[in-house]
């Protein structure tokens, strides 16, 4: 059965670690308003038309309280939630005796499984996207294509003054997603960006460069590779107790073996997150600018 509307999938279990707290429920618009509140306002107005919080128990009622409770009213919109627990894993396998990291992002997808009916987009919980972003990801799950699809955005538009930002870089042939490649301490430099290598080495970005940001769009049908690619993973990683399971890393086993195509949506934005504590002011500076142009109302919900 499919959905006549597609659906969005928050991955908002997070603590921020380098921020120092939970940036999912921190305030940055005029009304109090949080970085996921204007995710969830620029899905409904692009057609999606329920929302699957995954959340860890632990901030449950915070988050609820916070964030949850404001979209009860919303008409036509459906709010569910699922929670990861690193125990739910393939027959076979046991989790680690000390295991304490999260599983990452393709394991806390896979806890909406069976809440999952239609076409899906995955987001972060602390990133804003942009209204477009939305609209042009909501067209591509509304048509009949079976492709997946990632929203790119421009490398120079998703760095950190205040520090340095791990991105997945984009490799693409035309208008599809070929392989990411994921670069950490990437730091802005001139008009684009630079990193040091394994080796030491200095290296330079454009700030033109494709990268993710981790918004997805996907079928139903990945949800069965999921769980296989899950599987997979295991048996090479089970006893690594920082490997992680990543959405990009499964999406690019399945370009690599033939079995799905990626089509890159350019032009997202503007996106801005807040990875360090000062980024905060100039996520609030930006909201504001796009609730002065008439972007956003002052209060979202009002």
């Amino acid at each position: 059965m499919t959905a006549s509307k597609p659906i969005l999938v928050v991955l908002a279990a997070g603590m921020g670690s380098r921020y120092g707290g939970l940036k999912q429920i921190d305030p940055v618009g005029p009304g109090g308003e949080t970085l996921l509140e204007y995710s969830i306002f620029d899905a409904v107005r692009a057609g999606f038309g329920e929302v699957i919080f995954v959340i860890r128990r632990a901030i449950e009622d915070a988050f609820v309280a916070a964030v949850g409770a404001k979209y009860a009213d919303i008409a036509g919109l459906s709010i569910r939630s699922a929670f990861p627990e690193l125990a739910d894993l393939p027959g076979g396998f046991d989790l680690p005796a000390g295991r304490e990291k999260p599983w990452g992002t393709g394991h806390a997808t896979l806890a909406a499984r069976d809440l999952i009916r239609g076409p899906f987009a995955v987001i972060n919980g602390d990133d804003f996207y942009g209204a477009r972003a939305f609209e042009m990801l909501a067209a591509q799950l509304s048509g009949p294509s079976d492709d997946y699809a990632m929203v790119g955005f421009l490398l120079r538009d998703t760095l950190s003054a205040h520090g340095s930002v791990t991105r997945g870089v984009c490799r693409t042939d035309g208008d599809f997603l070929q392989k990411i490649d994921e670069i950490s301490s990437i730091v802005p430099d001139g008009d684009g960006a630079a990193y040091t290598d394994e080796s030491g080495e200095s290296c330079r970005l454009s700030g033109d460069a494709t990268v993710s940001m981790n918004f997805w769009g996907f079928p139903e049908t990945i949800v069965p590779r999921l769980e296989e690619g899950l599987a997979r993973f295991l048996e090479q990683s089970l006893d690594d107790p920082e490997a992680e399971y990543l959405l990009p890393d499964v999406v690019d086993d399945l370009i690599a073996g033939g079995r799905a195509r990626v089509r890159v949506l350019p032009g997202g934005g503007p996106w801005f997150g807040v990875t360090y504590k000062q980024d905060r002011e100039v996520v609030i500076r930006s909201i504001r600018e796009l609730v002065d142009r008439g972007d956003y109302p002052d209060r979202l919900w009002a």
